[in-house]
């Protein structure tokens, strides 16, 4: 006689590590809609309300935005996450070329993360990602050498909007000048970080190079936001300004 199996029904496991991955999501955004949580994962609108609303019924904290999307309560807190062994493989394989970056202080505060997601890993995962460590390489900037420190100082000032003080030797005529400028975003391009900030000397906005600031100070004053856009920044041609 043939083996007869049992039909297993997959989608409450589905529906479980998709409630896990959305109340993960509302805790690591302020604000979530119903259509890009839908979109996420593959699933209708309707489906989405009956997963809040699920999540609500078991004690999470959500409350909603009239046409902004879904929040979590303030204070709110999950339990530690577990990483699987390709979660982990992706940040080991992704420490691999933050090390080769220029910019001292992300490879420092990526270090410090790293350590502590590695010890939230089960034994096994970690072992084999300290395997992973040893059998992966970037090949670029193999000395590490770097160039500037100040990344994650001007990306809390960013977020915080917190007026800037720095020296700034400009490249295309070497000439040195102390400017007040207001952090509105940083790209990368050519190994080089680039911040765009309303400079107060100028009056307009211009781009400066991380390793040409000799001096810089995060001043605790705050600056009243200005509209931007980085992508229509772009569009306007950032490539020739002059700093």
């Amino acid at each position: 006689m043939g083996q007869t199996f049992k039909k297993v029904d997959l989608e409450p496991i589905s529906r479980l590590s998709r409630l896990s991955a959305i109340l993960t999501m509302l805790k690591s955004k302020s604000l979530i809609t119903s259509t890009q949580l839908s979109k996420k994962f593959g699933v209708s609108v309707r489906t989405i309300y009956r997963d809040i609303r699920a999540l609500e019924k078991s004690g999470v904290p959500i409350y909603v935005e009239e046409g902004k999307g879904y929040k979590l309560m303030d204070g709110y807190t999950l339990p530690p996450i577990m990483f699987s062994e390709q979660e982990a493989n992706a940040l080991i394989t992704a420490q691999q070329i933050i090390f080769q970056n220029k910019d001292k202080s992300l490879i420092e505060q990526y270090s410090n993360a790293i350590t502590k997601i590695k010890s939230v890993l089960r034994t096994e995962s970690r072992d084999k990602a300290a395997l992973l460590e040893e059998r992966i390489v970037y090949i670029k900037n193999k000395d590490r050498n770097t160039s500037s420190d100040n990344l994650m100082k001007i990306q809390s000032a960013l977020t915080s909007h917190y007026l800037v003080h720095l020296k700034y030797t400009a490249l295309y005529d070497g000439n040195t000048t102390n400017r007040k400028v207001e952090p509105m975003a940083i790209y990368h391009t050519q190994e080089n970080w680039i911040m765009v900030a309303w400079c107060r000397l100028r009056e307009d906005f211009r781009d400066f190079r991380l390793d040409r600031i000799d001096e810089l100070i995060v001043s605790g004053g705050e600056f009243e936001p200005r509209e931007f856009d980085l992508m229509s920044y772009f569009r306007r041609g950032l490539e020739g300004k002059k700093v």
